[in-house]
């Protein structure tokens, strides 16, 4: 009877600790911060013509200086300078500043852009002029004789009449006065540097080969199909000179 009675005592106690907290309360869920929709931009609208007209000169511009190799402006800045303009304010930059800024912008841009190039024709020259046969002037141009002709070599405002071919160093072609099937001819003085040196070593029925450095040809900048900084070969055939009266 004791026995019974110690055992319900302590099963009692038992169950009093488990109702008094012995077992962890449920947690409450924590609630999720509620995120706002972040409120889109509103789209620009062509209402009236003075909006159409002022997104086409935007337009205008952004085409001219995406074409030069600009790609990102400060468009806070272009706005200003348009206003500043617009608005008869002084501007932070007068014509010649503009100037002197587009151009050193834009001859920076070019140079990096045809530095390629330019290393690549300084090894092409570096190799080329080891090879027999070649020489070099004093201004760097390379060249080598095919065919030697006889007669009076041109002066420098003299004209010549020439057929010739043109390539660059990848063996790629770019201009051929046989493609056209007829020579051409020009004065001297409104050539490249490298043949109005070139062609005054040649007499006519002479035919060379001209290496010519992008200093004594189109320079830095791309010129209509020739990349800025490019290094030209020419095979040139001086066919008759004109002496300047």
């Amino acid at each position: 009877m004791k026995l019974l009675l110690s055992f319900a005592v302590l099963f009692f106690t038992l169950t009093l600790k488990a109702q008094t907290g012995t077992t962890k309360p449920a947690t409450k869920p924590v609630a999720k911060p509620v995120t706002k929709p972040v409120a889109k931009a509103p789209v620009p609208v062509l209402k009236n013509m003075y909006d159409s007209v002022s997104y086409a000169a935007g337009v205008s511009v952004a085409n001219f200086y995406k074409q030069q190799g600009i790609k990102k402006l400060n468009t806070v800045m272009v706005s200003k300078a348009v206003n500043d303009i617009l608005g008869g304010k002084t501007p932070l930059l007068d014509d010649q500043a503009c100037n002197n800024v587009m151009n050193s912008y834009m001859s920076k841009m070019q140079a990096e852009k045809s530095k390629p190039n330019i290393e690549a024709g300084q090894k092409f020259l570096a190799q080329n002029k080891l090879k027999p046969g070649v020489k070099t002037t004093a201004s760097g141009l390379q060249y080598e004789i095919i065919n030697e002709g006889s007669g009076e070599r041109p002066s420098g405002t003299d004209s010549v009449t020439c057929h010739y071919r043109g390539t660059f160093i990848n063996g790629s072609g770019f201009d051929n006065s046989y493609d056209r099937g007829a020579p051409i001819t020009f004065s001297l003085a409104g050539v490249i540097p490298g043949w109005t040196e070139g062609l005054q070593l040649m007499t006519p029925g002479s035919k060379y080969k001209f290496y010519v450095p992008y200093t004594l040809g189109y320079g830095a900048f791309d010129y209509m199909s020739i990349p800025g900084g490019s290094m030209l070969i020419f095979e040139v055939e001086l066919l008759e000179v004109k002496k300047k009266l």
